[in-house]
């Protein structure tokens, strides 16, 4: 562990991430009335590929694909899967509810850990899953009205935490250049998404200020930059911590989307957001203790 000075600047660094990604649903959501979900992310991802590959070739990494097989099932789970889901769940969901729902993923890292990297989980994680679960009631009781968008939002989390144990196995078996995993994995799922914007056209796009300040925002500020100092980050903080720190995207993002979207929760929504807050924070805590 780095000095005082190196943790302070890296918890300032960490703070920074979770503003722009919190932000970011807001972005996303404003976006989805510009174009379709699939034709965004394609775009978004078509950049943040660029930015990535940029860096490696810039910082003389390595530029072959290695893993194949692994990292197209990363790519396809973390980036396909993940952000075809929750961005449409935006299309007509809520940013601070698909918000909180995408972000279950350390629950379902939990559980997909067990069998397939065989982590079992301490009390306090169980105890930690019990509360999300009782959170995740709240959120789509029948009274909340659960539809098409909370399912999908639930569904991204669900993928991601798939996709996140199957990179901790990948890295686990193999010794893989962090920035060059990301690059590629980035790339492959982008590709699907590609796929998908074909497969499923919207309306033709229409190029507007918000739409190009939305697609730069993704791909350059979120999907190149911000995953460089999560990276960097990561190394110098303990795990514990930046689970504390990856807990205050989904409040931000819901907090965002009520002060400038004027989004409406019913009151068992904000305490099933609460309890799935709380519950990640408990998640955090024994990680930290571990």
């Amino acid at each position: 562990m780095s000095g005082t000075p190196t943790r302070r600047l890296s918890a300032l660094v960490f703070g920074v991430i979770a503003l722009v990604w919190g932000f970011n649903w807001v972005v996303l959501k404003l976006a989805m009335r510009e174009a379709g979900p699939f034709e965004f992310l394609a775009w978004r991802f078509a950049v943040a590929s660029a930015c990535l590959f940029g860096a490696l070739a810039a910082l003389g990494r390595p530029l072959r694909l290695t893993h194949a097989p692994q990292v197209l099932a990363v790519g396809l789970l973390q980036t396909t899967a993940t952000f075809a889901l929750v961005t449409w769940a935006l299309v007509s969901g809520a940013a601070g509810k698909s918000a909180v729902l995408n972000y279950t993923m350390p629950f379902w890292v939990v559980l997909f850990a067990w069998p397939i990297i065989g982590e079992r989980p301490s009390r306090a994680q169980w105890s930690a899953l019990l509360l999300a679960l009782a959170g995740l009631a709240l959120l789509v009781h029948p009274g909340a009205q659960p539809g098409l968008p909370d399912l999908l939002a639930l569904a991204s989390g669900v993928a991601w935490g798939l996709g996140v144990v199957l990179t901790k196995r990948l890295q686990m078996r193999a010794r893989i250049d962090t920035l060059s995993l990301s690059a590629w994995q980035t790339l492959l799922g982008g590709a699907g998404l590609v796929a998908l914007a074909v497969v499923f056209p919207a309306r033709p796009l229409h190029w507007t200020p918000l739409l190009a300040f939305a697609v730069l925002y993704n791909g350059v500020l979120v999907g190149a930059i911000c995953w460089f100092l999560w990276f960097w980050a990561l190394q110098k903080l303990d795990a514990g911590l930046a689970s504390l720190g990856i807990l205050s995207v989904p409040v931000l993002g819901a907090g965002f989307g009520v002060l400038l979207l004027g989004e409406r929760l019913s009151t068992p929504e904000w305490g099933g957001m609460a309890l799935i807050v709380a519950a990640l924070a408990l998640a955090a805590f024994a990680a930290q203790r571990r």
